[in-house]
């Protein structure tokens, strides 16, 4: 029996992490089986990579070395974590997943899709999410509503040009890929918690 494999996806400041709470409150309720997890990261190593990834005083690391270090902890993650779980019957909701590596290395660093999808083969092959949730909202507003970027994190310092073209990024893969299901969240947090409940019911990965 396959498990379900659930990602979401959105700009810095979105409210993934608050979002992937409220969900994991209502399986949680719901007496669903399911792990959560995240990318970079979800396993030891995996996130020892997130670290180096992450570190604010690594301003030298080049596009291509970071694209890389991204695939190669989604690889370790996925061997350990997701796919194990997978094959178990697991529901695995990840916090990003490839689309990440498509919307912020592909468009943002300009390093096109083609490299990106070449040195995340495995991924796209092996394990590709049956639903990926975007969480729509524009870097511009999704920064004010956290009251600015992370002095620590060197991803969200990048400035908000770069992050408007991931933001493109993301806003064209949902044009080719169709498990993307962009998700309006200029709402409350109650009313986009729903709006995701009720695409996962549509979808038939949970029940109403």
């Amino acid at each position: 029996m396959k498990g379900i494999f659930v990602t979401m996806e959105g700009c810095e400041g979105s409210g993934k992490s608050t979002q992937l709470r409220l969900l994991a409150e209502r399986l949680d309720g719901a007496g669903i089986k399911y792990i959560m997890t995240r990318e970079p990261g979800g396993s030891e190593i995996a996130e020892r990579i997130r670290e180096i990834i992450l570190d604010g005083k690594n301003t030298a690391m080049c596009d291509e070395c970071e694209a890389l270090l991204y695939a190669a902890a989604r690889v370790q993650h996925l061997k350990e974590v997701v796919i194990p779980a997978l094959k178990e019957g697991t529901l695995v909701i990840c916090d990003r997943y490839v689309d990440s590596s498509l919307a912020y290395q592909g468009v943002a660093r300009g390093l096109g899709e083609e490299y990106v999808a070449e040195i995340n083969s495995f991924a796209l092959r092996e394990c590709p999410p049956d639903l990926t949730i975007f969480l729509n909202i524009p870097p511009r507003s999704a920064f004010a509503r956290k009251h600015g970027a992370d002095k620590d994190d060197r991803i969200e310092q990048m400035g908000e040009s770069f992050h408007e073209k991931v933001y493109q990024g993301y806003l064209s893969l949902i044009d080719k890929y169709p498990r993307i299901c962009a998700v309006d969240c200029s709402g409350t947090k109650a009313q986009t918690s729903q709006k995701i409940w009720q695409l996962l019911v549509d979808k038939g990965i949970v029940r109403g």
